[in-house]
């Protein structure tokens, strides 16, 4: 979805999102590229939104916590289209992406994800065999901000790999624990068998 036809984008930072997301009584995790950020303790690149993961079961929560805002679902998904999101209204799959901003007057500033869960496990919406403890999805950084471990953050771009995906892999990539790598690289094997993160993925010995 281009900006030129949906209106522009001034992303907040992780800090500003923890503080807007301060009161919030459900998990929730920076991800995308800043939390690659996060995860290896640096600034890689510029970033064109701020993603933030949610679960599909906490959705109005989160509805209420920015009750305030202008919030858009992309309906249908991936098509250029978005629509309010209703208050009440339940997102059902495959709906999961939605655009958040203070005031219709105001830039896009904060881009929601919801995804999937069965009782106490984070399901994968692009392969359901790929899930994993809720508990074991995401960290936290010196300053309290909650951002998706980085092996599922790549998870979640190796399907279409991009430039930036490819910054985020290397920056990311030393700091992955043996158990980290194995994880990542049955993820990955689960929607390409053949990608080329597959053969960078073997574990290293450390010294």
């Amino acid at each position: 979805m281009s900006d030129d036809v949906l209106g522009y984008w001034v992303p907040d930072r992780p800090e500003e999102l923890a503080t807007i997301f301060a009161k919030a009584d459900f998990p929730w995790w920076v991800a995308g590229g800043y939390a690659i950020e996060l995860a290896v303790g640096r600034e890689l690149r510029p970033h064109g939104d701020l993603d933030v993961m949610v679960l599909r079961r906490d959705q109005a929560r989160v509805r209420d916590l920015l009750a305030d805002w202008d919030l858009y679902v992309a309906d249908p998904p991936g098509q250029g289209k978005l629509r309010p999101w209703i208050p009440g209204e339940a997102l059902q799959p495959p709906l999961h992406d939605i655009w958040c901003r203070r005031t219709p007057e105001t830039p896009w500033s904060v881009q929601l994800m919801l995804d999937e869960v069965e009782g106490t496990q984070w399901v994968s919406r692009r392969a359901p065999e790929v899930r994993r403890p809720i508990d074991m999805l995401g960290r936290t950084n010196e300053t309290g901000v909650p951002y998706l471990a980085p092996e599922v953050q790549l998870f979640y771009k190796a399907k279409a790999t991009r430039d930036k995906d490819e910054t985020d892999f290397e920056a990311a990539l030393p700091i992955l624990e043996e158990a980290q790598r194995v994880w990542l690289a049955n993820a990955i094997k689960a929607i390409a068998p053949d990608h080329p993160w597959l053969r960078r993925l073997r574990p290293v010995s450390r010294t």
